[in-house]
């Protein structure tokens, strides 16, 4: 699982390949590469591949590129999230998923906490 966020024209790119060989029989491969374009001058370039010489796999592989849900930013805009926190908070449920499959708890939480800061720094720095 990889996840993105980007913006200020950035360009993100992934290629990634689950390459599956012959005799890796009942393999289960997945690959997902998403990305959170928080501008329209940010774009995201991705090649997800899949080279499977085996017979009984499962294997998948996906990407997706958005912008952040208007009905969400609106929702906790209306309930008087200011704009930034609100954002910064739809980031985070973005990254969410992809912190949550960190077997190591502790190292989840320290990655939410540095997130958390550094989000919370941007919208400090973003109101200036």
């Amino acid at each position: 699982m990889f996840k993105k966020v980007l913006k200020n024209g950035a360009v993100g790119v992934f290629q990634g390949k689950i390459l599956v060989n012959r005799g890796a029989q009942k393999t289960d491969g997945y690959q997902i590469s998403q990305s959170l374009l928080l501008d329209e001058d940010s774009q995201f370039l991705a090649k997800p591949e899949l080279e499977i010489y085996a017979d009984d796999v499962k294997c998948s592989h996906g990407s997706t590129s958005g912008a952040i849900d208007e009905t969400a930013l609106f929702y906790l805009r209306s309930r008087g999230v200011p704009r930034q926190a609100a954002q910064s908070l739809l980031v985070l449920a973005f990254l969410a998923e992809a912190i949550d499959e960190i077997e190591d708890e502790a190292i989840g939480a320290d990655i939410r906490s540095r997130l958390e800061g550094w989000l919370d720094r941007h919208n400090r720095q973003g109101r200036g």
